[in-house]
């Protein structure tokens, strides 16, 4: 079986006590059975701590505190299951994240979710253009798919021509709906900021640049090369997780379209920062992490978005 990944991938290591952003906070952390299996069994206080931390209803899963913090995070932004046990103690979920994982018929498609600040970093402020990195692991050899061929096929077209920077971030962007017969907003925002004020919402602070999105202001995209080459690398990172998760050719067309204007959105709410103070490279990093953090992280907010662009 094949393995993919991004050239930057070898790259990540996460910030720790550093991170402004910590996924051990806000977010519900799910049990796997081998991990709950030695926890039961963990000798010693760290494991008595474990076991009163976990709920095994349901789901396993750690109960939060009152603040939603993860009980094993300590007051230095670190965890105490690391610090006592090492790396290897995590249950499956924390030392997943922030990657994700498409798996195909031929190839398991790695890659660093934008949700993560150290990864959004990495990710945007990358000057050269992506390249996916193919090995081939142990073990039987499989075939690719017909599916997954059609679907790898257009992928790689429609990459390569995001990576034309011949051409403005925009004009790439137009390609892509012409090659497609896609109609999507440059402007005229009113439909499509409705619909993102009526998905679930996580962070105040997002709803603060929705607010700011509705604004009727002219806001001419900034002409800054690093951010045309960060809007590259957001448009590559979208299309690398996205496609490769149709579950059909059918879904090929609204998971472009929701590529396409999730650009399009962090373009025009760059350009209405820039309009009204100084914006930078950091700035725009996290507008992509917390927009990654709301809609691509709510498998609701995914669907609903994916259901609204099935006929754009």
């Amino acid at each position: 079986m094949k393995r993919v990944v991004p050239d930057y991938y070898a790259d990540f290591a996460c910030i720790a006590g550093a991170c402004r952003h910590t996924c051990c906070v806000g977010w519900e952390i799910d049990i796997d059975p081998d991990s709950l299996r030695r926890y039961q069994a963990m000798p010693g206080e760290m494991g008595e701590r474990l076991r009163s931390y976990i709920d095994i209803k349901e789901t396993p899963h750690f109960r939060l505190t009152a603040d939603e913090r993860c009980p094993l995070l300590n007051t230095n932004g670190l965890c105490d299951l690391i610090t006592a046990a090492g790396q290897d103690a995590l249950c499956q979920i924390c030392a997943d994240h922030p990657r994700f994982r498409n798996i195909l018929s031929d190839r398991e498609e790695t890659g660093l979710g934008l949700c993560c600040e150290a990864a959004a970093s990495l990710i945007l402020k990358k000057k050269q253009p992506v390249r996916l990195l193919i090995s081939e692991e142990n073990g039987p050899k499989r075939h690719l798919s017909r599916k997954d061929a059609a679907m790898l096929q257009k992928r790689d077209l429609w990459i390569t021509a995001v990576q034309d920077r011949t051409l403005s971030i925009d004009a790439r962007i137009a390609r892509l709906c012409e090659m497609e017969a896609l109609q999507l907003p440059a402007c005229g925002w009113a439909d499509w900021t409705q619909l993102y004020l009526n998905l679930e919402r996580l962070d105040p602070a997002w709803e603060k640049e929705l607010a700011l999105l509705c604004s009727e202001k002219a806001a001419v995209p900034p002409a800054d090369e690093a951010l045309e080459i960060a809007l590259e690398q957001l448009l590559v990172y979208l299309l690398y997780r996205h496609i490769a998760a149709a579950e059909d050719a059918h879904e090929l067309r609204p998971r472009l379209a929701f590529c396409l204007l999730s650009t399009q959105l962090l373009i025009r709410l760059a350009a209405l920062h820039k309009a009204e103070a100084a914006f930078t490279m950091d700035d725009f990093c996290e507008l992509s992490r917390m927009y990654s953090s709301e809609i691509e992280y709510s498998q609701e907010n995914m669907d609903a978005l994916l259901d609204a662009l099935w006929y754009v």
